[in-house]
C-alpha cells in the first residue's frame, strides 16, 4: 500500500499557524513581488477566487470580503514543510518526500499491523493538526498514482473527510468517475485535451484503455499511468521524482535596477541559490547561463545571455560567482532599467560519476561548501554569503504582506504573556 500526504492550501494555510486570529477568515497568498495570488485556503475558495489572477485586478474585491492578504513568506514555509514531514516520517519506515508539502509513504508488510486504512489515516492527520496546526489530507492505494486519487478525493471530493483509500476495484472505480482527466497524475492540459478527442474524459475512462494502445498514441509514461490506474505499479521513488535537468534561480525586481553593482551583487545571488540547489541533488555545473532584462513593456526593451562553460564541471558558490563576474560587463548596460535576472545551470553532471581531466584541476572545495550550507541551513539563508552578492534592500522582491519569521527570525517568535 502506498500513501501520500498532502497539506490543504499549504501556503494559506502555513500563515495561520502561528494566527489563531486569521484561522476562521479567508486567506489569499500571493506570488513574488505581490503580483499574482498563488494559494487560496478552503474559505476563500467559497467566494469564487481563483488561483493565478494578477493582485491588482482583484484587489477592490479581496477588500469588500475582508479576505486576508499575505506575501510568500518562503523561509517559514521551508520550516513548517520540515516539522510537518518529521511527524509524517513517524508513521511509516518508507518515506519519500516529494515537494514541499507533499510526502510519499510505502507500507510494504503492513497488512499484520493495519487492520484499518482510514482509521489509521485519520491517525496522520491527528498528529499532524496537533504538532503543527497544519492541515492535511491522506489518500491511500496500491500503486503511487492511485494514492494520488485518492488524495484528491480526500480533500475534494465530497463524503471521504479527508482521508480516502483504493484498495479494490469498488473504491477504484467510485473515485476514478468522479476524477476529470487533468486531475490524474501525470496528465497535464496539453495531453488531456488530446485524450478528449479520443472520447476520454475521466479517471476511469483512461483506466479502461489499453496499456499497449496509449504507448503508441502517446508515449511510455501514459501507458504506465493506465497500468497505475489499474493496480499495477510501475513507479519507483526514482522515478516518481529524477533529478533535474536544468536548475535556475531567476525573479523580477521589486523595483528597478540601473546600477552597475546592484544588478551584480542581484545576478550573483542567483548563483549562490542555483549552486546550494545543485549541491542538495549531488549533481555538478558544466554550462551556466547568465542573463538580465528590462520589461518587454518598456519601449526600448533590452534583454542579454550569455553562457559560460567550466573547464571542470562545479558545485563551487566562489567559482560560480567568479563566473558570473566574468561575464557580467557584457551583459550590463547603462541606461537601462533593469526589470528581471536569473542564473540557469543547463548542464549538469552527477558528482558521483565526473569524467575527471588530466589538465585541468578540480576546483572543488567540498568542505569548505558543507560548512557553507550548514551555517546558512542552522541559521537562516544568506547567514553568510560571497561578497558580492551585496547587500539586497535596492533589488529585493516587494513583500508588502508579510508576516513575521516566527520560526526563523529571534526578534519576530511569538511572545506568550501570561
Amino acid at each position: 500500500m502506498y500513501a501520500l500526504v498532502d497539506a490543504v492550501s499549504y501556503y494559506a494555510s502555513a500563515e495561520k499557524v502561528f494566527d489563531p486570529s486569521i484561522r476562521n477568515k479567508p486567506v489569499v497568498v500571493l506570488t513574488n513581488n505581490d503580483g499574482c495570488i498563488c494559494a487560496v485556503d478552503p474559505i476563500a475558495r467559497k467566494l469564487g477566487i481563483p488561483k493565478f489572477i494578477p493582485y491588482f485586478q482583484i484587489k477592490h474585491f479581496l477588500a469588500k470580503h475582508n479576505v486576508v492578504i499575505r506575501s510568500s513568506n518562503y523561509e517559514l514555509y521551508a520550516d513548517l514543510s520540515e516539522r510537518m514531514m518529521n511527524v509524517i516520517s513517524r508513521f511509516c519506515d518508507n518515506q519519500y518526500v516529494y515537494s514541499i508539502d507533499e510526502s510519499f509513504l510505502h507500507f510494504k508488510n503492513y497488512d499484520s499491523l493495519i487492520k484499518d486504512w482510514h482509521q489509521y489515516g485519520h491517525e496522520i492527520r491527528r498528529a499532524v493538526w496537533k504538532e503543527t496546526r497544519l492541515p492535511v489530507g491522506v489518500g491511500f492505494g496500491t500503486t503511487p498514482t492511485l494514492a494520488k486519487a485518492a488524495n484528491h478525493a480526500a480533500k475534494k471530493l465530497n463524503g471521504y473527510n479527508g482521508v480516502a483509500v483504493i484498495n479494490d476495484d469498488h473504491s477504484r472505480k467510485e473515485i476514478l468517475e468522479k476524477m476529470s482527466l487533468t486531475d490524474v497524475w501525470g496528465i497535464g492540459s496539453k495531453l488531456g485535451k488530446r485524450l478528449n478527442i479520443l472520447g476520454i474524459k475521466t479517471g476511469w475512462e483512461l483506466a479502461n484503455q489499453s496499456p499497449k494502445a496509449m504507448r503508441s498514441q502517446f508515449s511510455v509514461l501514459v501507458e504506465r499511468t493506465v497500468n497505475e490506474l489499474n493496480g499495477i505499479a510501475c513507479l519507483n521513488w526514482d522515478e516518481v521524482r529524477q533529478d533535474k535537468k536544468e536548475i535556475f534561480s531567476t525573479r523580477s525586481f521589486g523595483q528597478r535596477v540601473t546600477e552597475y553593482n546592484s544588478l551584480k551583487a542581484a545576478i550573483t545571488s542567483h548563483g549562490c541559490i542555483v549552486a546550494r540547489k545543485i549541491r542538495k541533488q549531488r549533481s555538478l555545473i558544466k554550462r551556466l547561463l547568465v542573463f538580465a532584462s528590462s520589461s518587454p513593456h518598456d519601449d526600448n526593451y533590452y534583454k542579454k545571455s550569455l553562457i559560460y562553460e567550466f573547464p571542470v564541471a562545479t558545485d563551487n558558490t566562489l567559482k560560480i560567482a567568479a563566473a558570473i563576474s566574468f561575464v557580467f560587463d557584457e551583459i550590463f548596460l547603462n541606461g537601462v532599467n533593469f526589470y528581471r535576472c536569473g542564473v540557469g545551470a543547463i548542464e549538469l553532471e552527477n558528482c558521483q560519476f565526473q569524467q575527471q581531466d588530466f589538465f585541468n584541476t578540480s576546483v572543488n572545495n567540498q568542505e569548505l561548501m558543507q560548512c557553507y550550507d550548514h551555517i546558512n541551513k542552522r541559521y537562516g539563508n544568506g547567514i553568510i554569503e560571497v561578497a558580492a552578492a551585496g547587500q539586497r534592500e535596492k533589488w529585493e522582491m516587494r513583500r508588502n504582506f508579510l508576516s513575521p519569521g516566527y520560526t526563523s527570525k529571534w526578534h519576530e517568535i511569538p511572545k506568550i504573556i501570561c
